[in-house]
């Protein structure tokens, strides 16, 4: 199984709308995807490593596929819509990092 890690980096000023993305842009990402995303999670950044530090991410999700090619099937022919609905959500640029999962 593969995770794809979607971040959204904790910048100040930085815009994020929480509801939105739970609600409307993840199920949005899962509707178009179908059985190729196995199930996802969102993340709301409370902290940092250190006490007091802010999260170094605002917001994230972690979306499950069997393989790269199933997500890259699943999302490919949809990028353009998805993609095109972050700015209804945040002002932050996503870091995308994919990952074999070795431990569930």
């Amino acid at each position: 199984m593969i995770k794809i890690s979607v971040m959204y980096p904790n910048t100040p000023g930085a815009r994020f709308d929480h509801d939105y993305y739970r609600n409307t842009h993840m199920p949005l990402l899962k509707s178009r995807m179908g059985a190729n995303c196995k199930y996802y999670t969102v993340d709301k950044g409370l902290a940092g490593g250190t006490p007091g530090a802010p999260a170094t991410y605002v917001g994230m999700c972690h979306i499950y596929c069997d393989t790269i090619e199933a997500f890259q099937a699943g999302f490919g022919p949809h990028a353009k819509e998805i993609m095109a609905d972050i700015p209804n959500y945040t002002d932050q640029a996503p870091i995308v990092q994919i990952s074999e999962v070795v431990v569930g």
